[in-house]
């Protein structure tokens, strides 16, 4: 068990180091000059622009530039946004907990929808239950995200009033306007969760009722229930908490479209903005950021593995 979990952790710097290496050569191919945009009114002066990019290290040779960056990221210095002047660090940490909220708030309930739908799918297979519960998933995965989020701020904002139709409240100031202010991005986001949990619970409960050791437990007089909750599902659950690992860090990486749309503070809606202003040590922090992210949630997959299959913790 221990073993197993050194050689995980062993993976994790050499696939920073790489996630690190793409993201700072691929946005080295963005188009315009960074000191262009800071330069702002000055930008035709080209003492100015000289200057700037000494400042930055802009001038130097990609791979100094890459070298210098890295050394510091090792130290748990990630630089200072170029637009803002503030250190990347303290903007992860205000724009985590905002991302944090929502991804949350939308897995569970893409949990709550989507394994229970699939469970009952399977069961129900080829039933009028079956095929409602599919249809639903289907739209679930076609509709876009931008477009649910309008038509639900027109019915429950605009002409329900029920919600605030944009904005972010911090859970710890107000949790009730916090609740108010999240749930509809949650539930766009979760739905589109719920979708894809609901097709894959299916098709995993489905493999697993016809297993033999499923007829086992029916032909000893055991319960449906029994027999679908207790040894039908806990097999099934393993590549479902596979995806539902990897759907959660999608979360946490940021909905940009979502954020947008009502205005949420988050991981998506700051990238965006680096990107368009060139901000280069903002996108490095947050791509690094939702990199480690994904790494350890497949390492608390694998945990959940031998969790579910208690087999697995001798394999």
């Amino acid at each position: 068990m221990w073993g197993f979990l050194l050689r995980r952790l062993g993976q994790v710097v050499p696939t920073l180091i790489i996630v690190s290496v793409i993201v700072f050569a691929l946005q080295q191919l963005m188009p315009g000059d960074p000191a262009l945009i800071l330069a702002g009114e000055e930008r035709g002066d080209p003492q100015v622009l000289a200057q700037i990019r000494a400042e930055l290290m802009l001038d130097r040779p990609i791979a100094e530039q890459y070298l210098h960056w890295l050394w510091r990221v090792l130290h748990g210095d990630f630089g200072f946004s170029w637009r803002i002047r503030l250190p990347v660090s303290e903007l992860l940490l205000e724009k985590l907990p905002v991302t944090a909220q929502l991804a949350t708030m939308s897995f569970v309930i893409g949990v709550l929808i989507g394994v229970p739908c699939g469970v009952l799918s399977a069961v129900w297979r080829d039933r009028p239950a079956d095929w409602l519960i599919n249809g639903i998933a289907l739209f679930g995965i076609s509709t876009p995200n931008f477009w649910l989020g309008i038509m639900m701020i027109m019915l429950f904002s605009v002409q329900l009033g029920w919600l605030p139709p944009s904005g972010y409240v911090p859970l710890w100031e107000d949790p009730l306007m916090s609740l108010e202010t999240t749930i509809m991005p949650a539930f766009v986001l979760g739905t589109g969760v719920a979708s894809v949990l609901m097709r894959h619970t299916r098709a995993a409960m489905l493999g697993a009722l016809s297993q033999d050791y499923v007829r086992t437990a029916r032909a000893k007089g055991l319960s449906e229930r029994i027999v679908v909750g207790k040894h039908a599902l806990r097999n099934a659950l393993i590549p479902v908490v596979t995806l539902g690992t990897i759907e959660f860090g999608r979360l946490l990486a940021g909905a940009v479209l979502t954020e947008q749309i009502f205005s949420i503070p988050g991981f998506g809606k700051l990238v965006v903005d680096a990107v368009f202003n060139r901000d280069y040590p903002v996108v490095q922090g947050v791509v690094l950021a939702t990199a480690l992210i994904f790494v350890l949630l497949s390492l608390i997959a694998d945990l959940l593995y031998m969790a579910v299959n208690p087999r697995l913790r001798t394999a």
